[in-house]
């Protein structure tokens, strides 16, 4: 079994959106509202008709997935669904040895079909990897979340080993939609083990 007949969505990028993840204004010392239940982005309504394409998965190559799993799985919340080792070609996707071994293991979230998360590990033999970079430059990604409780979980992830921390949970305010009420966002921003910069958020009332 070869992964490019198992996966064949497998360089799709994430649909969690990256919601102005450059945008940050500061807000004081003010308390944050309750969370909403049912987060949108407000001003953002489902299209009259279906699109051609879904965002459907973002596919993170990593160094320990048995790490990755502490933070995606354990601390964020996602849920595995795939869990397979794989014969990788070197070709379509061109990581590591033609013939290779990797473990691959996808995760969702609350949609079954949108939104998911990818873990692949090369296994035999290994990718070498070194430190991964603390800035970041074109081409870098930046995955944003929104979870509950989400400094709860921002807290809980600086245990994983291999997270960077850029900036503690807080309050955000972004200029709304056409005029409408101000976005207001509570978040924290940290690397994870294998250098993808995660903004962990909880859009708020």
């Amino acid at each position: 079994m070869t992964i490019w007949k198992n996966t064949a969505a497998m360089l799709a990028i994430v649909a969690a959106p990256v919601f102005l993840s450059g945008c940050v204004v500061a807000v004081g010392n003010e308390t944050a509202p309750t969370a909403s239940s049912n987060p949108q982005a407000a001003g953002v309504n489902a299209p009259e008709e279906r699109l051609p394409t879904d965002v459907r998965r973002a596919t993170i190559i990593v160094r320990d997935l048995d790490k990755s799993l502490m933070l995606y799985r354990d601390v964020i919340g996602l849920e595995v669904n795939y869990d397979t080792t794989v014969t990788t070609s070197g070709v379509a996707l061109p990581a590591g040895e033609p013939g290779a071994t990797a473990r691959l293991v996808l995760l969702n979230s609350n949609d079954p079909w949108v939104g998911w998360i990818g873990l692949m590990e090369w296994v035999e033999p290994a990718i070498p990897a070194e430190d991964y970079p603390k800035r970041m430059g074109p081409g870098d990604v930046v995955i944003v979340l929104n979870t509950d409780d989400v400094e709860g979980r921002c807290e809980a992830a600086k245990s994983v080993p291999g997270v960077t921390f850029t900036a503690e949970a807080r309050l955000q305010t972004y200029p709304g939609r056409d005029g409408g009420p101000d976005i207001r966002v509570m978040g924290c921003n940290f690397f994870d083990p294998d250098g993808i910069l995660i903004e962990l958020n909880q859009i708020l009332n």
